[in-house]
């Protein structure tokens, strides 16, 4: 019988794609990658675990106990884990967790594919099986990261920026596009950065522009903008390209000069407030998302004050809030005490999140009575769950749209009514 084999993909997008082009990898090579029925065992199930920050890697770890307890059981033949996790603490990993057959850590299906007994298929390097809805993708540009962010462990796990060449993007966009996919969302750790170490300058308008002339994509999303040079030419075609998002990802992490300098960030506070109200006077209509952390080393109550202003001034669309976490390899790890108490750190998170709640509720009232495109993702006994341009898929908002005589098909896109709101959610009805 054919073996099958499941990935379990964790933590980030990036993670999803590197599950997905291993997918096909390992499908080409013979292995069933669906779902096996009737409880039948998984030969092979493979973790790519993420080890970013406490809380992830608190989920890879309990997720491979599962997983070990249900090989105990019999329900799973051989286990193996691959990933940032893996990549940052294969040696504790193997002493702590030896029930895993096999540690691998990050970039190298080949090895996953040499230790089964396979070579690796170059010609599939552009392909993947995606595990999500068939209507959109996440296309990685790059990997790595550059920055000197002195509380992020990404560059030490995944290695200096390397961006994938434009042509190979193209082509992978538009076998994503031939497979039916209508919404690309670029992701890096740094979109902006995206060409430079290639081709000596930003490249990310003009990859924009190449996978829009020579693919069927219908929504093009970007994901992560670092706020110190998004150049005007990008600027320019979101606000007049109906096909790109009218939305723009840019984690700020946070607006207090100090803490933005002892975070590396190379930018101030200023410049961060200029860059925002810019890229809104020129979009009006654009949703900004942002993240930012609270309880980083040494900040003050008039620190976290500055930042508690600033979103209820600037008012952003979308919003999520990180707690510190005192990341091992990191320059904060070096050189900083984590010295702002868990329970400090989480009342800040929770103030900012209780002032966005009412900064969302407003904004999503102000919608009611409009006309918005949107696209049907899924539907759930009495609704279908759409989004909106301004609402990336598992992180933001969901239009919910009654089911009534119409019958709306997930991947389509639809013109709706908005007709009610909650704090994170529209309710519309279908415009025939």
């Amino acid at each position: 019988m054919q073996k099958s084999v499941k990935i379990v993909s964790l933590g980030c997008s990036k993670n999803t794609v590197d599950s997905e082009k291993l997918l096909k990898q390992l499908q080409f090579a013979g292995y069933y990658t669906g779902n096996r029925r009737n409880n039948k065992k998984t030969d092979i199930v493979i973790v790519n675990t993420c080890g970013f920050i406490n809380d992830a890697k608190e989920e890879s770890i309990n997720t491979i106990l599962e997983l070990v307890e249900a090989r105990r059981r019999g329900s799973i033949g051989e286990l193996y884990v691959m990933g940032c996790l893996s990549e940052r603490y294969k040696d504790q990993l193997k002493k702590e967790i030896p029930e895993v057959d096999k540690y691998f850590g990050v970039n190298n299906p080949a090895e996953i594919l040499k230790y089964l007994k396979y070579g690796y298929n170059k010609s599939l390097e552009l392909d993947r099986q995606l595990t999500g809805p068939s209507h959109f993708a996440y296309l990685k540009v790059s990997e790595g990261c550059n920055r000197k962010c002195a509380f992020c462990a990404i560059p030490g796990i995944r290695g200096p920026y390397i961006s994938t060449p434009i042509d190979d993007l193209v082509k992978e966009a538009g076998n994503l596009a031939g497979n039916g996919v209508k919404e690309l969302i670029l992701i890096a750790q740094d979109l902006s950065y995206f060409g430079t170490d290639l081709y000596r300058k930003p490249m990310l308008t003009r990859l924009c522009e190449m996978i829009l002339d020579n693919t069927g994509i219908e929504w093009l999303r970007l994901h992560y903008l670092y706020p110190g040079n998004i150049p005007d030419d990008l600027l320019e075609m979101i606000k007049y390209n109906s096909r790109i998002c009218k939305y723009i990802d840019l984690p700020i992490q946070h607006i207090s000069d100090s803490i933005l300098s002892a975070m590396k960030r190379n930018h101030t506070g200023d410049d961060t407030r200029k860059l925002l109200y810019h890229i809104r006077d020129y979009i009006p209509e654009v949703a900004i998302r942002t993240t930012l952390i609270t309880g980083y080393p040494g900040e003050t109550e008039k620190d976290f004050n500055s930042l508690l202003r600033f979103v209820t001034e600037f008012r952003f669309e979308r919003l999520g809030v990180f707690t510190y976490s005192h990341e091992e390899d990191t320059y904060a790890y070096r050189t900083m005490s984590d010295n702002v108490p868990e329970k400090i750190k989480k009342e800040r998170a929770d103030e900012i999140m209780a002032v966005q709640q009412q900064i969302s509720l407003q904004k999503n009232r102000d919608m009611a009575g409009k006309s918005i495109d949107v696209i049907i993702d899924s539907e759930e006994n009495e609704y279908y769950i759409a989004r909106s341009e301004y609402d990336s898929p598992e992180i933001d908002q969901e239009v919910l749209i009654k089911k009534e005589s119409n019958i709306l098909k997930s991947g389509e896109f639809y013109n709706v009514l908005i007709t009610g709101s909650s704090e994170f959610d529209l309710e519309a009805r279908f415009l025939s």
